[in-house]
């Protein structure tokens, strides 16, 4: 994904709510945008989606798009699970992946139970819920989360944090603003601040912090084939005896590796997780 000069202002005359911004996020990445409210950060979102135009420069996404807008209408006319299956319809999922995956979103974030209730009688909360679910089942080469964990409860956060981490770990892009300066810390590859000139400069790298505790996680490869590609943290690989190899990343993408190698291709067998020996 990638933004070249881009600017956007609304009639000849506006204010240019963003201003020459160059940006490029690649498979894998997840980025982070960062400003004071009303600097251009949900507008820098919706012009990679592709709802809007920039009125200079180019943006050019490798595939399709899936966006968690800041505020969800909750007064749609269809009932949580048909308005999943129709935004799945509409990103090529035939009709029954589109009710599959609706489902287990549904599922993962405890609202299985509500699947048919209309959206207009849903708290805030689930709107919310079933916003994020529209998103993430998509699978999309893009991600775009507009403070998508507004509203949320805390599990809800964790599960949203969980499948952020595994779009990445699949190859898709995901750019996201939030208010929370740790959200997704020790994942997050960059991170970004819109000024109020509208322009887009780069933050301090939102890094795991350098000689932090360790993680291994050893894992059986069946046949020895290689592992799925873009793991989280970059890990350190160790071949132990037969098929079994050590992957050691700083804490903080623990979670995320061990997601990636669970739900990657080819599958894998954990056989252990500790702390690197003589750490606390």
């Amino acid at each position: 994904m990638e933004l070249t000069a881009v600017g956007k202002r609304y009639g000849r005359g506006g204010r240019w709510i963003l201003r020459d911004v160059h940006l490029n996020v690649g498979p894998g990445e997840l980025v982070r945008v960062a400003g004071a409210n009303g600097s251009g950060k949900s507008t820098l979102l919706r012009l990679v989606a592709g709802i809007e135009r920039p009125s200079t420069g180019r943006v050019v996404r490798p595939g399709a798009a899936a966006y968690v807008p800041e505020r969800f209408p909750p007064a749609l006319p269809f009932d949580a699970v048909s308005y999943l299956v129709r935004v799945g319809r509409v990103h090529g999922l035939s009709a029954v992946v589109a009710r599959r995956r609706a489902g287990e979103w549904l599922d993962r974030f405890g609202i299985a139970d509500r699947a048919g209730t209309p959206l207009s009688r849903l708290s805030k909360g689930t709107c919310q819920k079933v916003a994020v679910a529209q998103a993430l089942m998509a699978e999309a080469r893009v991600l775009l989360l507009d403070e998508a964990w507004t509203g949320l409860d805390p599990q809800a956060r964790a599960v949203l944090d969980e499948a952020a981490a595994e779009r990445a770990a699949a190859g898709g892009a995901v750019l996201f603003v939030d208010h929370d300066p740790a959200r997704l810390a020790g994942l997050t590859g960059a991170a970004y601040r819109v000024g109020a000139d509208g322009a887009l400069r780069p933050e301090e790298e939102a890094a795991p912090v350098a000689g932090g505790p360790v993680m291994e996680v050893e894992v059986d490869v069946p046949d020895g084939a290689p592992l799925p590609e873009r793991l989280p943290g970059a890990p350190e690989v160790t071949a132990l005896d037969g098929t079994a190899v050590r992957l050691a990343v700083p804490a903080g993408y623990s979670d995320a590796l061990l997601r990636a190698l669970l739900l990657g291709r080819p599958g894998v067998r954990v056989l252990a997780v500790r702390r690197r020996a003589g750490e606390r």
